[in-house]
């Protein structure tokens, strides 16, 4: 049997040979490929190990055996990880509405309760998508405070209002960690502590040959683009291999709740806390997941469903083509998650060492600069859930769900339709009706810096619905937009909105320039 030369694609190979696996000669023969494969990517991985310096040996092979058991189910999993029949809605006890978790109100020990919670932030990203350099949590959100200074005054402010000791714990990337921990020491003088740690850094792989582009451990010169964080699914694996898990837990600490640093609405909620520390039918949650109801927006967020008697996450990448718009639907699948996640950290650490924690691989494509198609072997946090005893959703209101993930989402933030206070942000009691407005900036606002330049002042938006700008348009002070705003500017032209203007229900085109006299 030809053992794949380094040359095959064993991309399409994989793929050609799943269809025969009816006939035993051809599994036998798709067997002794796997293994062959496995063999080779072994031994690059141990090429690359040698590489390393002895201060870095021992994680970086913790990383690379980590990286070789998710490959190794990688070529092991055939076809569709879900079967679109077995899915079902939830139970309705398996998915709690908000209101009924308040409704159960706080003990009067609510400080020692708190005391037992850790808040962990997803801190692994840049800010590339908005146009910045360095991690996503440094950039500037609301009076130039920062998604980070935010959430440190968030905790800050829990630790002295009910005098405890709520830890900050952030997990970081290799593309994040130096730029944050220069940033901490601003920190030190805050009522929080502060902790951080790594994801694992895994090699990408050749799309073809479905070998490792990474030479060496190095990841500067050609091999900048050879290494990536493995998505954040990564957090259990991670956050028990750097010690933190254990030393929480002989602090006493029990749950952890871990949501993405650009989630605004992600705020320690007591009620919530609560629930799961005193659980009324005394067997305590292991899981919760926040979830919230869809809108158009949301369509392709991944939902909550019932597989095999078990609450499972299923995102649209596992969804069969023939069933995408189904899981689209409003009507049938009603909610989303929020990545808001409460989990226990006795589970996490018994899950861990059983090595039962589950997670469908998430295969991310990427060409790298020099035009080589790789892929990248990918988990998310929220996936896990199925592993977990006692999961529960909670339908929590859309107030705990303010991502920002583009400019667009900077305008509201930074806008008077929330006000801050003690780090979180709040929608202004001014603003008649709770939904936030539908606000698409074109291309000239991507980035941060052209986007901040375009606006001499945050318009005025308490009574807007939907604003659309498209093309080379710039807003004085004091700008008012009511109602729908649609702004375009076409290809050569330039709209500036002068100040003061106040646009109602408007279609604003052509070419207006305003130029200083």
């Amino acid at each position: 049997i030809p053992l794949c030369p380094s040359g095959c694609s064993f991309a399409s190979l994989k793929s050609d040979l799943s269809k025969a696996m009816s006939q035993d000669g051809a599994s036998q023969f798709q067997e002794v490929i796997r293994q062959e494969l496995e063999l080779s990517v072994k031994k690059e991985l141990e090429k690359i190990l040698t590489t390393a310096p002895a201060q870095e040996f021992e994680h970086t092979k913790k990383d690379l055996d980590g990286f070789r058991k998710l490959f190794h189910r990688f070529l092991q999993e055939k076809g569709p990880s879900v079967d679109w029949g077995k899915i079902q809605r939830p139970p309705e006890d398996s998915i709690q509405p908000y209101e009924k978790i308040k409704a159960r109100g706080l003990p009067d020990n609510i400080s020692s309760v708190l005391n037992k919670l850790v808040v962990v932030k997803l801190n692994g990203g840049l800010g590339t998508s908005m146009g910045c350099k360095g991690p996503k949590s440094l950039i500037g959100v609301r009076n130039e405070n920062t998604f980070l200074d935010l959430t440190v005054q968030q905790i800050e402010h829990l630790n002295k209002t009910y005098n405890t000791d709520v830890p900050l714990v952030l997990m970081n990337s290799f593309n994040t960690d130096e730029d944050t921990k220069k940033i901490l020491q601003k920190y030190n003088h805050c009522r929080v502590k502060i902790y951080t740690f790594n994801q694992s850094r895994y090699p990408r792989i050749n799309k073809e040959s479905l070998l490792p582009v990474a030479k060496d451990v190095s990841y500067s010169g050609e091999n900048t683009e050879a290494w990536y964080p493995p998505g954040h699914g990564d957090i259990y694996a991670s956050f028990y291999n750097s010690g933190l898990l254990d030393t929480f837990i002989g602090e006493g600490k029990e749950y952890i709740f871990v949501s993405n640093i650009d989630n605004l609405g992600a705020t320690v909620d007591l009620y919530i806390l609560n629930h799961l520390m005193n659980s009324p039918n005394g067997k305590r949650c292991e899981f919760v997941m926040e979830v919230t109801n869809k809108t158009r927006a949301d369509v392709k967020g991944g939902t909550l469903t019932q597989y095999e008697g078990k609450l499972r996450l299923v995102e649209i990448a596992q969804v069969p083509k023939a069933h995408v718009d189904e899981f689209k639907s409003v009507s049938k699948f009603k909610i989303f998650n929020t990545n808001n996640l409460w989990i226990s950290l006795a589970a996490v650490k018994r899950l861990q060492e059983q090595n039962a924690i589950d997670m469908e691989i998430i295969v991310n494509p990427k060409t790298l600069d020099g035009g080589l198609n790789v892929i990248q072997l990918e988990t998310a946090v929220g996936a896990a859930i199925k592993s977990f005893e006692n999961s529960l959703g909670i339908n929590v209101p859309r107030s705990r769900f303010l991502p920002v993930k583009t400019t667009s989402d900077l305008l509201l933030v930074m806008s008077n339709l929330y006000s801050l206070n003690a780090g979180s942000l709040t929608m202004s009691e001014k603003r008649e009706f709770p939904t936030v407005p539908l606000v698409k900036l074109g291309s000239s606002f991507t980035k941060v810096q052209d986007y901040l330049r375009r606006f001499e002042s945050i318009p005025d938006m308490l009574e807007l619905d939907h604003l659309t700008v498209s093309g080379d348009v710039t807003f004085g002070k004091n700008v008012s937009l009511k109602g729908t705003v649609i702004i375009i500017a076409n290809h050569g032209d330039r709209i500036d909105i002068p100040p003061g203007a106040v646009l109602e229900n408007k279609i604003v085109s052509g070419n207006l320039r305003i130029l200083d006299h």
